[in-house]
């Protein structure tokens, strides 16, 4: 079985499902602890300086309701965009065109969740 460091991933796209289930501030909905997110990085980077490309999927929060914006990952992203220093794309749900659409982009400087 190979590792993901034996692995090349020039050319490919991985679809990657992490753990970003953080903390947010209740007032500005910004990430309070980036532990998870900062977990995921290197997988992420490797994918990335192989030439490959990266769709991330995860969840956050509970929602007992249906969609709610406080649950949505779109408060990830400035964070996970700051650590990677990269520019995040994100889809606003996980089916229809605007996910397939940026889920054929292939451009190692450009990956969402």
């Amino acid at each position: 079985m190979k590792t993901i460091d034996q692995y090349n991933f020039s050319g490919k796209r991985a679809l990657i499902r992490v753990d970003f289930n953080v903390p947010l501030d209740k007032a500005t909905l910004a990430v309070t602890d980036d532990t998870r997110i900062r977990a995921a990085i290197d997988t992420i980077r490797k994918i990335l300086a192989d030439g490959g490309s990266v769709i991330l999927m995860s969840h956050l929060g509970r929602p007992k309701e249906g969609p709610a914006d406080k649950y949505s990952l779109r408060h990830v992203v400035k964070t996970l965009s700051e650590l990677l220093n990269k520019e995040i794309k994100f889809a606003d749900d996980c089916i229809g065109e605007q996910a397939k659409t940026l889920a054929k982009i292939y451009n190692r400087e450009k990956f969402f969740y």
